[in-house]
C-alpha cells in the first residue's frame, strides 16, 4: 500500500490506543487484514507498517477506518480515524454509527438518503458484517430517550401574503408549496409521512423490494429530510422522528429484499437511532427484530439470538402479549438456524403462549398488528424445516397458506417453499415439485432477490433427484418461466 512521506510527530492517541488494547503491532495489522477481507480488501500490513503508522505516517485510503473498527471492536466504544490521530477518510462503517444526538442521526441517515437516491452502485453492493450489530444494539439498550429533540419556535411564516377579509382577521396565504429546512411541521406532514408508509409497504409485500424501493428512498430525501431539519415542538418532534424511524427501516426492508445488505444494515441502524429519538422503546424492538431476520437469512443464527434478546430485554413483560409473541418467534428462528432444538421449541412454545393470551382490546403498535396465527404458524414451518421436523413443518406451512392474506404475497412464496422442502424431506416428491413450480412462477412475477433465493435453495434440494421424472417436469415449467 502507498502511503504519504513521513511526519515528524509521533502518533502518541495510537499508542495509547494499542497499549489499551493490548496488541502487539504484528497483532494489530493481522486484524486490520482481516477485517479487510469482510469488505473484499486485500491487505498486506505487517508489523512494520503499524512501526510506521506509530511515527507518523498516514495509510490511505479506507484503511484508518478500519483501524478504528478494529479498536472499536476491542476497547466496545465507537472510535473515529481522528480518535486514533490518523486523518478523516472515507470511512467503510459510515451508517453503521449510533449518533450520539437527533442532529447527527439526522446528518447520518440524510447521508445515506442522498447517496442511495443517486448513481452510488456501490453503496448498494456494501457488505453486511455481524460485528456492526454489536455496538447500535448495545448503545440501544443502555441509552435513554434523547432529552430534547425539538427544533426552535415555529418558524414565522416567509414568502407570504396577507390577503384582507370582510369583518375577519387577516389571514396568511402561502406563495408556494415546497418545503424547505426551517419551514414548520405539522401534524399534517406527519401524518402523510404514515400514509406514505403504508403505500409502500402494500407494494412490498405484494410485488419484492425492487419494485419501488428508490421511490422510496427519493421520497426520503426529498420531503422527510426537509422535515427533519425544519421547526418543531417536542411533541410534534417525537412523532416525527418516529415516523421517519418507520420508513427509514422499511427503507432497509426493502433494500435487504434486493440482497443489498450492507445497506440494509445500515438503514437498520439509523431507524434504531431514530427511534430512540422518538422515544419509542417499543419500536426500537421491532427494529432490532427485523435485524435478526436479516441475520437469520444470512445463516447468523448466533447474532440472531442476541438481537431477539436484545429487544426483548428493552421492552420488558410490560410489552402486549402479540409483541411478546414475535420476539419470541424471531428468537426461535435464530436457534432454528443453528439446530439448537431444545432452544428452538422452547421460544416457540413462549411465543405460542403469549398469542394465545392476547384479547381484541390489547393496544398493539401499528407494526405488530400483522403478526396473527398464520404468520405464528409460518415462523413454526421455517423453525421445523431448519430443524429437518419435515412432517411439523409441514403442517404447519399449510396452516399458514390457510390463513394468510392474499396481500402477503411474498410471505405466502416463502412458505410455499417451505411446504415444498417439507414435502421433499418426506419423500413426497411430486407433491414438492409442484409446489416448488407455483412458487417459481409466483418468484418470476416479483423484484426480490429473497423470492428468488427460497427458489434456488429448493432446486439445490432437488439435485440428488436431478434425473425423476417429476423433477425434469418441474424444470421444464421453470424454464419455460424465461
Amino acid at each position: 500500500m502507498t502511503e504519504r512521506p513521513s511526519q515528524r510527530t509521533p502518533n502518541r492517541q495510537l499508542a495509547t490506543l494499542i497499549a489499551e488494547a493490548g496488541f502487539s503491532n504484528a497483532g494489530l495489522a493481522r486484524r486490520v487484514d482481516q477485517l479487510g477481507l469482510e469488505h473484499g480488501l486485500d491487505l498486506r500490513y505487517d508489523k512494520t507498517s503499524v512501526t510506521r503508522w506509530l511515527r507518523g505516517q498516514q495509510p490511505r485510503g479506507t484503511t484508518p477506518a478500519l483501524i478504528a473498527e478494529v479498536f472499536t471492536r476491542r476497547l466496545g466504544r465507537r472510535l473515529s480515524a481522528q480518535d486514533l490521530g490518523l486523518d478523516a477518510c472515507a470511512p467503510v462503517y459510515a451508517g453503521l454509527e449510533f449518533a450520539a444526538t437527533p442532529e447527527e442521526a439526522v446528518d447520518i441517515v440524510s447521508g445515506l438518503w442522498r447517496k442511495d437516491s443517486g448513481s452510488h452502485a456501490e453503496l448498494r453492493k456494501i457488505a453486511f458484517t455481524p460485528a456492526g450489530l454489536v455496538v447500535p444494539s448495545r448503545d440501544w439498550l443502555i441509552g435513554r430517550a434523547d432529552d430534547r429533540v425539538g427544533r426552535g419556535e415555529p418558524a414565522p411564516p416567509g414568502n407570504v401574503t396577507r390577503i384582507p377579509v370582510q369583518g375577519r382577521p387577516t389571514v396568511p396565504r402561502q406563495r408556494t408549496t415546497d418545503r424547505g429546512p426551517g419551514q414548520r411541521v405539522t401534524g399534517g406532514d406527519i401524518a402523510a409521512l404514515r400514509s406514505v408508509g403504508e403505500l409502500f409497504r402494500t407494494l412490498d409485500h405484494a410485488y419484492g423490494g425492487g419494485h419501488a424501493r428508490q421511490a422510496l428512498v427519493r421520497y426520503l430525501e426529498h420531503e422527510a429530510e426537509p422535515m427533519l431539519r425544519g421547526s418543531y415542538g417536542e411533541n410534534v418532534g417525537r412523532r416525527l422522528f418516529a415516523a421517519a424511524a418507520d420508513l427509514t427501516r422499511l427503507a432497509g426492508w426493502t433494500s435487504y429484499d434486493i440482497a443489498a445488505h450492507g445497506l440494509a444494515q445500515r438503514y437498520f441502524v439509523q431507524a434504531l437511532r431514530l427511534s430512540q429519538a422518538a422515544g419509542d422503546r417499543a419500536y426500537g424492538s421491532y427494529v432490532l427484530v427485523t435485524m435478526s431476520r436479516q441475520a437469520v437469512y444470512l445463516g447468523h443464527g448466533r447474532e440472531a439470538v442476541q438481537l431477539a434478546r436484545v429487544a426483548q430485554q428493552g421492552v420488558g413483560s410490560a410489552a402486549p402479549p402479540v409483541v411478546q409473541s414475535l420476539l419470541n418467534a424471531v428468537e426461535a428462528r435464530g436457534h432454528g438456524v443453528l439446530g439448537e432444538v431444545r432452544a428452538c421449541t422452547a421460544s416457540l412454545a413462549r411465543a405460542e403462549r403469549a398469542l394465545e393470551s392476547a384479547r381484541p382490546g390489547d393496544d398493539v403498535p401499528h407494526w405488530g398488528r400483522h403478526f396473527d396465527e398464520g404468520q405464528l404458524a409460518d415462523e413454526f414451518g421455517h423453525c421445523h424445516r431448519d430443524l429437518q421436523q419435515y412432517r411439523a413443518a409441514a403442517q404447519h406451512a399449510e396452516r399458514s397458506l390457510q390463513l394468510r392474506a392474499p396481500g402477503y404475497a411474498r410471505s405466502r412464496l416463502f412458505c410455499r417453499v417451505v411446504l415444498a422442502t417439507a414435502r421433499l424431506g418426506l419423500g413426497e416428491l411430486d407433491q414438492a415439485c409442484a409446489l416448488g413450480a407455483e412458487a417459481a412462477q409466483q418468484a418470476s412475477e416479483m423484484r426480490s432477490a429473497r423470492a428468488v433465493e427460497y427458489v434456488r435453495d429448493f432446486e439445490r434440494r432437488l439435485e440428488p433427484y436431478r434425473d425423476a421424472a417429476a423433477v425434469r417436469t418441474y424444470r421444464d415449467r421453470v424454464a419455460a418461466l424465461g
